[in-house]
């Protein structure tokens, strides 16, 4: 059969050349692991395979052949409203459509208005029942068991080519996604994998993969997928370092900073870490996963930033992620010390996101027993800088006020200066000029939502919860997003289907696989 796999990574077409520039050489390399996965296995079972990421750049449809028999999209939630105007063309055609990715996970049951299959976690077997029609459409399936092999990295080569490449020859930033363990030992509220036990994965695949690399492709990047990277830290350590010393890709990984004690920051340097992307959080809670114990507020600020002055020795590229507007956060405080610590830490990358109810996972529970959700707002404004629920400390207007103060230091021409002077690759410092652009562009969007806070009463009494009345300008900002793709979907299909089910729940047809699965 002719098999289409599309890997989603937005779900609007990019208007500018600065944004061009920012899809062909950033955001592209966001590609999935499992999208790759699923193309590999699609090929042993001997069908025909296309794979193509899409990120804005060219037309989501036209990137695949008309003829195809399946396709199998991956996505974020987004950019699921696109997929759902794909799924009811490509369906209309006679095209059996399964969805799989971060929102099929989170939203099964939303996904099966539109998609044939709604795929959470997959094996090959899985993947050799779909192609072969042994289930029938409209379920939820699974596999049942968490995957721990997957195809390496020189099989995945034909995809990671097309999805990192440009022109057909790797660039300054091209990436190859790995993973060397699923699952995390913490029990974050807010994330998909709160539930999901960590395994690591074998080390002899890890070592062949990155072997393979070295002897093919040194130049490379690997990120690391895994939701917290070397939580059995030695033993992965162990593994890299047996790349010989000069040939060792670099690579990219998220951790907590319990993980990366100051007694192992040398093995990160010897094993060529160039990236790496703790998540703080909250300056008021998840300091465990931070590992300054209990500790929060200002002490919590200057521990965090010494350890990072510490990793700073070791790694070139720091990221630090943070939660803002959690039902801990109150008043200016919060604000205050995010802002110290960007400018206290030129060199860290902060990412600011916001509390978002994706499914499955507790704090949609909670959300959803209070009262806060937002119900009729669609999946594809969860992500910055849209605002899906009530907080429980902050009106929308003051919310944003925060919001705007924060990243009005994060893009400031005086921060950028900091960071593209610092002691850095110019990898780096391009990367940190890249994501510059983008935070002023995430600036604007906060300052036009905060002014329709002001200035337009429905939009506000529908962020206060006084009526579920969806406000035009969100009907419009998704048309303007979708474009040709708009007038596919009607306002009852972009409005979401509730489930608070946070149980992982298991079709027969999971049961009766019963086979290996993982993060499809």
């Amino acid at each position: 059969m002719r098999v289409g796999i599309l890997d989603l990574l937005v779900d609007a077409p990019v208007r500018s050349p600065l944004a061009r520039l920012y899809s062909n050489y950033f955001r592209k390399q966001f590609m999935g692991i499992m999208p790759q996965t699923v193309a590999v296995w699609c090929r042993q079972l001997g069908h025909e395979v296309f794979y193509v990421t899409y990120y804005g750049v060219d037309d989501p449809k036209s990137v695949l052949p008309d003829d195809l028999d399946v396709v199998f999209m991956a996505t974020y939630t987004q950019a699921c409203t696109l997929a759902y105007a794909l799924a009811k063309l490509y369906r209309k055609d006679g095209v059996l459509t399964v969805i799989g990715g971060p929102h099929a996970r989170a939203f099964p049951q939303d996904c099966l208005r539109f998609f044939d299959l709604a795929v959470k976690d997959c094996d090959k077997a899985l993947i050799d029942d779909i192609l072969r029609r042994r289930i029938d459409p409209g379920q939820t399936i699974t596999s049942g068991r968490p995957l721990t092999q997957f195809p390496t990295v020189e099989e995945r080569m034909p995809e990671i080519k097309k999805a990192s490449f440009v022109g057909g020859r790797p660039i300054l930033m091209s990436i190859v996604p790995m993973l060397s363990s699923i699952g995390c030992p913490y029990r974050c509220d807010f994330c998909v994998d709160w539930n999901a036990d960590f395994v690591a994965l074998p080390e002899t695949q890890l070592e062949a993969d990155m072997r393979y690399l070295a002897d093919n492709y040194p130049k490379l990047l690997v990120a690391f997928h895994d939701p917290n990277f070397a939580v059995r830290f030695d033993p992965t350590m162990d593994v890299l370092a047996r790349i010989p010393e000069g040939q060792r890709p670099g690579y990219i990984m998220e951790s907590s900073l319990s993980i990366l004690k100051p007694n192992r920051l040398q093995r990160l340097r010897e094993t060529n870490c160039v990236y790496v992307a703790p998540g703080i959080e909250s300056w008021v809670d998840y300091s465990a996963k931070a590992g300054v114990g209990s500790k929060s507020g200002e002490v919590k600020l200057d521990q965090v930033v010494e350890h990072f002055r510490q990793l700073g020795d070791y790694v070139q590229g720091m990221q630090a992620n943070f939660l803002f507007g959690g039902d801990e956060d109150a008043g200016v405080m919060p604000v205050e010390l995010t802002k110290s610590f960007i400018e206290r830490t030129p060199r860290v990358w902060p990412t600011i996101n916001i509390p978002t109810p994706f499914g499955a996972t507790p704090l949609r529970e909670r959300y959803a027993r209070e009262g806060r959700i937002l119900e009729t707002l669609p999946f594809a404004f969860y992500y910055n800088p849209y605002l899906a629920i009530r907080l429980k400390h902050y009106d929308p207007v003051t919310y944003y006020d925060h919001l705007i103060d924060i990243h009005k230091t994060l893009a400031s021409a005086r921060m950028l200066r900091r960071r593209v002077t610092a002691r850095s690759r110019p990898t780096i410092r391009f990367i940190h000029s890249l994501r510059t652009f983008a935070a002023h562009t995430e600036l604007a969007a906060l300052r036009r939502i905060r002014k329709m806070l002001v200035t337009d009463r429905q939009f506000r009494a529908f962020h206060e919860g006084e009526t579920t009345a969806l406000p035009p300008f969100y009907r419009q900002e998704l048309r303007d997003r979708l474009g040709r793709y708009a007038d596919i979907l009607s306002l009852d299909e972009i409005t979401p289907i509730a489930e608070h089910c946070a149980d992982d729940t298991r079709s027969e047809a999971s049961q009766e696989n019963g086979a290996a699965s993982a993060h499809a």
